[in-house]
């Protein structure tokens, strides 16, 4: 992935796995960031990576380690940087080294929580989820610090597939599941367009269905299939690409491979990639 040879202020220190551009303009307004030896406070200011000298609290800025982990969101934990009411965040469950802040951030311990697989995050790298999921929602969430591959997997035109296992309210017949593959109007006046929507089973008074979408709106499956007249009753997002629940357990988390961050970009996992069909997981029925 190649850097832009010139970029603004905000976008370097979003870049370069510091901190989101939002956190990064108001340290830059606050005086906080010296370029060249001078202390700039406009964010739209223009740098060029590699060559300009750019200070954070008196510190040179790097390019940070690119972190990419993949985390299995537990229901009712929150995708947020922190809780007014004192609800679980998925940070509770990273550790001290992934802060979500970012700026003036450090940990204080390494990370110890049980369950973490793979490389484990550098101490100052701040990690942000690519997508979120609600907090009734369980499932895959991939979080980093490379926000160029954050728009990525989250942007529908790149197509990336993200599948879901859903227990709806009743049994839904096959006519209203064509209906909602085909498209459907949700109420606030926008479209659900899924790539594919399909049976996986009908138990007892229910159906499990799978819905594959490209898109991100805000509670998009809830919302599609309450237009159909059904309600969800459990919601897991089960694959990302090519990545799968397979191996991980609930609160855990797993550091992404090269292979497989290759595997993501491929357009066999984009375009022409069969709904994700990952071995059955105690969670995701």
């Amino acid at each position: 992935m190649k850097s832009k040879p010139t970029m603004t202020l905000d976008r370097l220190l979003s870049r370069f796995g510091v901190t989101s551009r939002s956190v990064a303009r108001k340290a830059i307004t606050d005086g906080r960031v010296r370029l060249n030896g001078r202390v700039v406070r406009d964010p739209e200011s223009w740098v060029t990576p590699g060559k300009d000298n750019v200070q954070l609290d008196g510190q040179r800025l790097r390019p940070e380690r690119k972190v990419y982990l993949l985390f299995y969101k537990p229901k009712g934990v929150i995708v947020s940087h922190g809780d007014p009411s004192g609800r679980k965040t998925i940070y509770d469950y990273l550790g001290d080294q992934a802060h979500p802040g970012g700026l003036g951030a450090r940990a204080s311990r390494p990370l110890d929580r049980a369950g973490g697989a793979g490389p484990a995050p550098a101490r100052n790298d701040w990690l942000a989820p690519a997508g979120r999921l609600d907090k009734d929602t369980s499932g895959l969430l991939i979080l980093t610090n490379d926000t160029e591959f954050a728009h990525f997997v989250t942007n529908p035109d790149s197509g990336v597939r993200k599948t879901y296992r859903v227990r709806l309210s009743g049994l839904m017949d096959d006519a209203t599941i064509a209906e909602l593959a085909s498209g459907v109007r949700m109420k606030r006046g926008d479209e659900a367009r899924p790539v594919s929507v399909r049976r996986l089973e009908d138990r007892g008074k229910y159906t499990l269905l799978e819905i594959v979408l490209t898109e991100g709106k805000n509670r998009e499956v809830r919302r599609m299939v309450e237009a159909v007249g059904f309600k969800v009753l459990k919601l897991v997002r089960t694959a990302i690409g090519p990545l799968t629940l397979e191996g991980l357990e609930v609160g855990c988390w797993r550091g992404i491979s090269p292979e497989e961050l290759s595997a993501l970009r491929q357009p066999s996992a984009i375009s022409n990639q069969r709904s994700a069909r990952p071995a059955a997981h105690p969670e995701a029925d």
